[in-house]
């Protein structure tokens, strides 16, 4: 299953060009997330870490620009913080 998996994977990033994704709020996308879980824990671990990125990946998130100090916090819909150096650098720039 850990194979099949990976190959699924692999084929989504072959299949659908990076320009067509849609943005990933995390600093790693949830793909190579996932890739990389289930490469180094086994299949039921990357299923796992699939369903949890899957749930936290939605609409409604607040990001919050810290001006004093230049950080920045994204805060998800399911109430996980990320900080500054989890957050996608593209979700950053998008003051």
């Amino acid at each position: 299953m850990k194979f099949i998996f990976l190959t699924i994977i692999k084929l989504y990033w072959k299949i659908i060009p990076e320009s067509n994704r849609n943005s990933c709020l995390f600093a790693e996308s949830c793909s190579r997330y996932v890739y990389r879980v289930t490469k180094e824990k086994g299949f039921l671990v990357g299923l796992k870490a699939f369903y949890s990125r899957y749930k936290k990946c939605r609409p409604g998130y607040n990001i919050v620009h810290n001006t004093e100090d230049g950080t920045t916090e994204l805060y998800l819909v399911d109430g996980t913080i990320l900080r500054n150096d989890e957050i996608s650098f593209e979700l950053k720039q998008n003051k």
